[in-house]
């Protein structure tokens, strides 16, 4: 009991400093505020959700920390990473719906199959390509995108400035050798509640 309420103790204090602009973006939302095209309060609204959800899914089981993934973009959540059973992704996707302010939920939690190095580190590198084939595309705002590989297929979250970045990136995916399939969750600017003027 005395460690659970340590732990939660260390996890508001950790999770609520949201001060400054690091490599992540203000908030450690994974987009610039200078590039993000939603709104500050907006931002600001994403952040709280994502680091509520980040605290109770750690509360729930501390190997979340690691295995599971969340993205909060405009009151949506995504979910990616890998889990034991069926009943767990159950378990995260109610904890997910259960968030204030949510407005969908994605679940893109996998179950977990044997460890294969080799193929977690195909799954890596189709990831850092498809990073760097980005960055390198002018035409696309990469800071804008998160990025995970599970058993090559490739998940994509983001916001996309027009129709036409949205699909450069997704044809980018597809052209990496060994993807199986993408699977993109791209919001289009003109899609959010509340843009920035």
């Amino acid at each position: 009991m005395k460690s659970r309420l340590l732990l939660s103790l260390f996890l508001i204090l950790t999770l609520s400093n949201c001060v400054g602009v690091s490599s992540k973006g203000l908030f450690g939302t994974g987009v610039s505020v200078a590039f993000d095209p939603r709104s500050v309060g907006t931002q600001i609204d994403d952040s709280i959700m994502q680091k509520n959800l980040s605290a109770r899914i750690i509360l729930l089981d501390k190997s979340y920390f690691l295995s599971v993934k969340s993205k909060v973009l405009d009151g949506r959540i995504f979910l990616t990473g890998k889990v034991d059973d069926p009943e767990e992704k159950l378990k995260l996707t109610k904890l997910a719906w259960e968030t204030e302010g949510v407005r969908s939920v994605r679940n893109d939690i996998k179950i977990k199959d044997k460890f294969n190095l080799q193929e977690s580190a195909k799954d890596l590198l189709i990831t850092s390509q498809l990073r760097t084939a980005l960055v390198l595309n002018k035409s696309i705002k990469a800071t804008n995108y998160q990025i995970d590989t599970y058993q090559k297929k490739v998940y994509i979250y983001g916001i996309a400035m027009n129709a036409d970045e949205k699909e450069l990136v997704i044809n980018e995916a597809r052209e990496i050798l060994d993807v199986r399939d993408v699977i993109a969750s791209i919001i289009l600017v003109e899609n959010l509640r509340i843009q920035k003027n």
